[in-house]
């Protein structure tokens, strides 16, 4: 028996996001935000980016504006390295029981990372799609951003625009150099059509792969984390290397090994892996 009402699949396949409440538990919950907690205090020690991922580049991604009285930690690359809470949450929760409502009932989980805007702090999102990011075989593919905060209008919520997975996939490449951005043409559209998805913490936001979405600023005194996880229909192949690499990439969540591969004809650029610690920078044009 699936968790996803009919309704609300048809709202996905029609808009390219939904937001469902309880996507962990409560008890669950509270451990991800006491360890995303941690980790805020353990950044105000440093000035640059730090920690390593398995390629080396560093886990911990922070903005300009951080300082130890003001630590502005935008970027953790792959928890579940680091912190069974954050590898269950991932790999066996309603969350995941979710994606198999959607993408069918062999499962893969794709990479993991966090990505938070803590009090007025300057991080912002251009508009993109995540399919020219992590490319696959075919785009039965979404990302889950599961609420550690409450996510309200005003501390920089995740704005999509419904129906734009059913739409081109748009080159985020200017002048011959990957910026991680959809053309300014498009986003001018984008940002007539965008949606807000917000919720209470606990809630998580299922988007398709092909849906442009974006976020500003958080210019509020309440925090908006999400705990971002991508997972494929497992019989999707990806066709470039992971951006957030993790031991854990590949593995089956739900269901099993299908033995094949399935493909659809699509063509897109290959994208760019970041120098840095994350894409942020690529959008920025300072990587």
């Amino acid at each position: 028996m699936g968790v996803l009402r009919e309704d609300q699949i048809e709202i996905f396949r029609r808009d390219g996001a939904i937001v469902v409440e309880n996507a962990v538990s409560a008890d669950v919950l509270a451990a991800l935000q006491a360890k995303f907690g941690d980790w805020v205090e353990e950044s105000r020690a440093y000035d640059a980016p730090y920690g390593e991922i398995c390629d080396g580049r560093p886990r911990f991604d922070i903005e300009e504006d951080h300082a130890p009285d003001h630590p502005s930690l935008r970027r953790v690359a792959s928890p579940t390295d680091i912190s069974e809470t954050y590898a269950s949450a991932a790999f066996d929760s309603a969350m995941t029981d979710m994606a198999a409502d959607l993408l069918g009932s062999d499962v893969r989980f794709h990479h993991a990372k966090v990505n938070s805007k803590l009090p007025l702090t300057k991080t912002i999102v251009k508009w993109h799609q995540d399919f020219p990011f992590d490319p696959h075989s075919n785009d039965d593919t979404l990302t889950a951003l599961l609420f550690l905060d409450d996510v309200t209008e005003e501390n920089g919520p995740l704005m999509i625009a419904p129906g734009s997975h059913r739409g081109p996939l748009l080159s985020h490449f200017q002048d011959g150099v990957f910026i991680g951005a959809v053309p300014d043409s498009a986003a001018s559209g984008f940002a007539v059509e965008a949606v807000p998805c917000i919720g209470q913490a606990g809630a998580v936001c299922l988007m398709h792969s092909r849906v442009a979405h974006a976020s500003t600023a958080n210019s509020s005194s309440a925090a908006r984390t999400l705990y971002i996880v991508t997972y494929a229909a497992a019989d999707a192949a990806p066709l470039s290397p992971v951006a957030v690499p993790s031991p854990h990439q590949g593995r089956i969540v739900r269901g099993a090994e299908p033995g094949r591969i399935r493909s659809m004809q699509f063509d897109i650029e290959t994208p760019v892996i970041p120098k840095g610690a994350s894409f942020f920078a690529q959008q920025a044009g300072k990587d």
